[in-house]
């Protein structure tokens, strides 16, 4: 299978997700990372629909996952700093938190200013 099946999958997981289906998407999401798991979207979601189920443990392990593959991506880095503070850990969180508006700023200054 390819990286467009992986994307394919991702897509649909997220499809599933935003209609409430988060079993399905777990499995879709699995499904996709087990064909590329080198797939920052793939882990990143993942992370989100454990996350909405509360599933903190897991949320984090497939965050931690996809930060690996993506550390200066804004979203993960929200996300990360979220479980964290879900699992207590509100210096973590922060320090999270902190790196995800840092990018955030350095993501402003380098976009042209529309005017």
């Amino acid at each position: 299978m390819s990286n467009q099946d992986v994307q394919t999958l991702v897509e649909d997981a997220t499809l599933d997700f935003t209609l409430g289906d988060n079993e399905e998407a777990i499995k879709k999401l699995e499904q996709a990372i087990n064909i590329n798991s080198q797939s920052f979207e793939a882990w990143h979601a993942l992370a989100e629909v454990y996350y909405s189920d509360k599933i903190f443990d897991r949320a984090l392990q497939a965050a931690e996952k996809a930060y690996v593959l993506n550390p200066k991506d804004i979203h993960i880095n929200t996300s990360l700093s979220r479980i964290w503070m879900q699992l207590g850990d509100k210096t973590t969180a922060e320090k999270f938190g902190a790196q995800a508006r840092m990018l955030n700023w350095k993501d402003e200054l380098q976009s042209p200013q529309n005017k």
